[in-house]
Protein backbone atom coordinates (compact mmCIF):
# COMPACT_ATOMS: atom_id res chain seq x y z
CA UNK A 1 0.00 0.00 0.00
CA UNK A 2 2.97 2.21 0.95
CA UNK A 3 4.75 1.82 -2.41
CA UNK A 4 2.20 3.17 -4.73
CA UNK A 5 1.73 5.71 -2.72
CA UNK A 6 5.33 6.53 -2.07
CA UNK A 7 5.71 5.79 -5.99
CA UNK A 8 3.10 8.61 -6.85
CA UNK A 9 4.51 11.34 -4.74
CA UNK A 10 7.89 10.79 -6.69
CA UNK A 11 6.09 11.15 -10.04
CA UNK A 12 4.18 14.19 -9.14
CA UNK A 13 7.67 16.16 -7.36
CA UNK A 14 9.54 14.97 -10.63
CA UNK A 15 7.28 16.20 -13.04
CA UNK A 16 6.63 19.30 -10.62
CA UNK A 17 10.13 19.79 -11.36
CA UNK A 18 10.72 19.52 -14.50
CA UNK A 19 8.07 22.36 -15.22
CA UNK A 20 9.94 25.01 -13.27
CA UNK A 21 13.17 23.86 -14.63
CA UNK A 22 11.03 24.45 -18.01
CA UNK A 23 9.45 27.63 -16.92
CA UNK A 24 13.27 28.84 -15.43
CA UNK A 25 14.56 27.94 -19.44
CA UNK A 26 11.48 30.19 -20.51
CA UNK A 27 12.04 32.78 -18.84
CA UNK A 28 15.93 32.90 -19.12
CA UNK A 29 15.36 33.29 -23.12
CA UNK A 30 12.72 35.96 -22.55
CA UNK A 31 14.25 38.20 -20.23
CA UNK A 32 18.06 37.60 -19.76
CA UNK A 33 19.43 36.51 -22.99
CA UNK A 34 19.54 39.15 -25.03
CA UNK A 35 21.87 40.79 -22.69
CA UNK A 36 23.44 37.47 -21.16
CA UNK A 37 23.55 35.56 -24.32
CA UNK A 38 21.39 31.95 -24.77
CA UNK A 39 24.93 29.96 -23.14
CA UNK A 40 25.27 32.55 -20.61
CA UNK A 41 28.54 33.94 -21.59
CA UNK A 42 27.46 37.75 -22.36
CA UNK A 43 28.46 37.78 -25.69
CA UNK A 44 25.91 40.29 -26.98
CA UNK A 45 25.81 43.20 -28.34
CA UNK A 46 23.54 44.56 -25.61
CA UNK A 47 25.54 42.55 -23.10
CA UNK A 48 28.61 44.15 -24.21
CA UNK A 49 27.17 47.53 -23.88
CA UNK A 50 26.19 46.66 -20.37
CA UNK A 51 28.82 44.15 -19.09
CA UNK A 52 27.13 42.00 -18.72
CA UNK A 53 28.82 39.29 -16.87
CA UNK A 54 29.99 35.69 -18.68
CA UNK A 55 28.24 33.35 -15.95
CA UNK A 56 30.45 30.68 -17.30
CA UNK A 57 33.51 31.65 -15.82
CA UNK A 58 32.10 34.30 -13.09
CA UNK A 59 29.96 33.27 -10.98
CA UNK A 60 31.48 35.26 -7.99
CA UNK A 61 28.23 36.07 -6.42
CA UNK A 62 25.66 34.44 -3.78
CA UNK A 63 21.97 32.91 -4.78
CA UNK A 64 21.23 35.87 -2.36
CA UNK A 65 22.70 38.94 -4.00
CA UNK A 66 21.39 36.83 -7.62
CA UNK A 67 17.60 37.33 -6.30
CA UNK A 68 18.04 40.49 -5.48
CA UNK A 69 20.27 41.57 -8.79
CA UNK A 70 16.41 40.13 -10.25
CA UNK A 71 14.25 41.22 -8.53
CA UNK A 72 15.32 44.59 -8.04
CA UNK A 73 17.79 45.70 -11.23
CA UNK A 74 20.88 46.38 -11.10
CA UNK A 75 22.14 50.46 -11.04
CA UNK A 76 25.78 52.10 -11.09
CA UNK A 77 26.34 55.49 -10.35
CA UNK A 78 22.73 56.22 -10.89
CA UNK A 79 22.98 54.45 -14.44
CA UNK A 80 20.70 51.46 -14.77
CA UNK A 81 22.58 48.31 -15.88
CA UNK A 82 19.68 45.89 -15.47
CA UNK A 83 15.67 46.10 -15.37
CA UNK A 84 14.37 44.82 -12.53
CA UNK A 85 11.30 41.67 -13.08
CA UNK A 86 10.15 41.50 -9.57
CA UNK A 87 7.01 43.04 -10.92
CA UNK A 88 7.24 40.07 -13.89
CA UNK A 89 8.29 37.18 -12.47
CA UNK A 90 7.40 35.90 -8.85
CA UNK A 91 10.04 34.49 -5.83
CA UNK A 92 10.05 31.51 -6.97
CA UNK A 93 10.55 32.25 -10.88
CA UNK A 94 13.81 33.73 -9.75
CA UNK A 95 14.83 31.37 -7.40
CA UNK A 96 14.42 28.99 -10.67
CA UNK A 97 16.28 31.64 -12.58
CA UNK A 98 19.41 31.70 -9.78
CA UNK A 99 19.39 27.94 -9.89
CA UNK A 100 19.45 28.14 -13.88
CA UNK A 101 22.27 30.52 -13.85
CA UNK A 102 24.65 28.30 -12.08
CA UNK A 103 24.39 25.51 -14.66
CA UNK A 104 26.57 27.20 -16.88
CA UNK A 105 29.37 27.30 -15.25
CA UNK A 106 30.93 24.56 -16.23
Amino acid sequence: MKSPLLLAGCLILASSLSVLGADAAANYAKHCAACHAKDGTGNTVQGKKTGAKDYTKDQSFSDAAAFKAIKEGVTDGGKEKMKAYGEKLSDDEIKALVAYVRKFKG
